[in-house]
């Protein structure tokens, strides 16, 4: 049961990646904008669940890459919430193409590093006294 929700974990995550570059490059050709937020909608969901799934321990992010993941995804959504403020629009030809990816990849990634982030926190933070009254959630 853990080896099959680590797959769909990891295609989910493969999935969410993939939809956040194409949505990314379409909007920023300008050739399609999301007005009522659906694929948006769609990347906090498979970010969610991506996160979930890594919680719990049977996601596709190891405990020993969660840190690794954390620092990789607040980076992106710092750029992500950079590109917000029209910045990368100078960039010629380029710049509102990698503002589009950096937004999509940002509201993917945002939900799981929340997960994970509260899952670190919890971590670090527990005591044996803790673990005593709380199961240790299986790693």
């Amino acid at each position: 049961m853990e080896e099959m929700f680590k797959k769909i974990g990891s295609w989910l995550f493969l999935i969410g990646i993939l939809v956040a570059v194409i949505v990314g490059l379409v909007t920023g050709a300008k050739v399609w904008t999301d007005t009522q937020g659906y694929v948006t909608l769609l990347l906090a969901i498979l970010g969610f669940i991506v996160g979930v799934l890594t919680f719990f321990a049977v996601g596709n992010i190891t405990p020993e890459k969660v840190p690794t993941f954390l620092l990789g995804a607040l980076l992106l959504v710092g750029i992500g919430t950079a590109g917000s403020t029209n910045w990368f629009e100078e960039v010629n030809i380029i710049g509102p193409y990698f503002q589009s990816i950096a937004a999509m990849i940002a509201v993917f990634v945002a939900p799981a590093a929340g997960i994970l982030a509260i899952r670190a926190i919890w971590d670090a933070g527990k005591t044996k006294e803790i673990e005593r009254v709380i199961p240790k959630i299986p790693k």
